[in-house]
């Protein structure tokens, strides 16, 4: 859900702290990203400045994550001591950093084929029914721009603007009001 609503990266949202959410502003902040090494996880800054931002968060989200750290939690106290300490919103059983394929095999899996959703649909590409979305419903690209943490406008509308069906609906009839 997170990665729908918000558009992040799978390494942004791997490597996000609880430290980072606030659930009470239902805001959360993209500060780092986690890639893996043969030497373990490794937490860099995002991809680009551009990729550093703050995220306002849908109700529906925030209440999903919610419900989710409360279940964490549970699930923190019942492993005890066995539980590492990394604050991570999505770690892996024991509280350490998530490996991708984690993410993107079994469980991903397992819930794209619940929702019925194609196996093309890579994890990923999650990202796109997000920006998708909020043009359709009219957001400024450079709105979306920001959310995405894409360095230009230009990558936001050239990878979208083709998607999206009647873009150029009503281009005459704004032409015709500019005109007088």
């Amino acid at each position: 859900m997170l990665a729908v609503s918000s558009g992040m990266r799978q390494g942004e949202l791997l490597a996000l702290r609880w430290e980072d959410v606030d659930l009470e502003t239902g805001t959360l902040r993209v500060q780092r990203s986690v890639s893996h090494t043969r030497d373990g996880p490794v937490f860099t800054p995002p991809k680009s400045a551009k990729s550093r931002r703050r995220i306002k968060l849908p109700r529906s989200t925030v209440e999903a994550l919610r419900r989710y750290k409360t279940d964490q939690n549970s699930h923190r106290l019942r492993l005890g001591t066995l539980w590492e300490v990394q604050d991570l919103v999505f770690p892996n059983r024991t509280g350490g950093a998530m490996r991708p394929w984690s993410l993107t095999g079994g469980p991903y899996v397992r819930l794209r084929k619940r929702a019925r959703i194609s196996q093309k649909i890579r994890f990923h590409d999650l990202r796109h029914p997000c920006a998708t979305l909020l043009l359709l419903k009219g957001a400024h690209p450079r709105l979306v721009q920001e959310l995405l943490g894409q360095a230009s406008i230009f990558i936001t509308m050239d990878t979208y603007s083709c998607v999206l069906p009647g873009m150029d609906d009503g281009l005459a009839d704004m032409m015709e009001e500019a005109l007088g």
